[in-house]
């Protein structure tokens, strides 16, 4: 399962009434370290697809999101349950970093 690109427009429909959790990768073109993770996220969404969605979200094409969720530095990743912002990590880590923290978040 890879990563799936979410929008304002599906926000709510993809993160905030999803059935299960979901880790919103907020990103953009320009942004190095965002690049690097995207990978890694790549790698997770195959090894706990079943667990979590994992979905990126471009913040020069979508702003309504990130500024709701006061997004102010990327890559900012942020896992919500039920519908709210459960867990938040700012800035890049290794792979084995994002997967410890967002197995110890769900």
């Amino acid at each position: 399962m890879a990563t799936k690109q979410i929008t304002d427009a599906s926000f709510e429909a993809d993160v905030l009434n999803s059935d299960k959790p979901v880790l919103v990768d907020f990103w953009a073109e320009w942004c190095g370290p965002c690049k690097m993770i995207g990978p890694s996220l790549e790698e997770l969404s195959e090894e706990l697809g079943e667990q979590v969605t994992i979905a990126k979200l471009n913040i020069d094409d979508n702003p309504d999101a990130p500024g709701r969720y006061g997004v102010r530095g990327i890559p900012t990743m942020i896992l919500f349950k039920g519908g709210n912002a459960a867990a938040t990590k700012v800035g890049a880590e290794p792979k084995g970093r994002i997967k410890a923290w967002l197995e110890g978040a769900l």
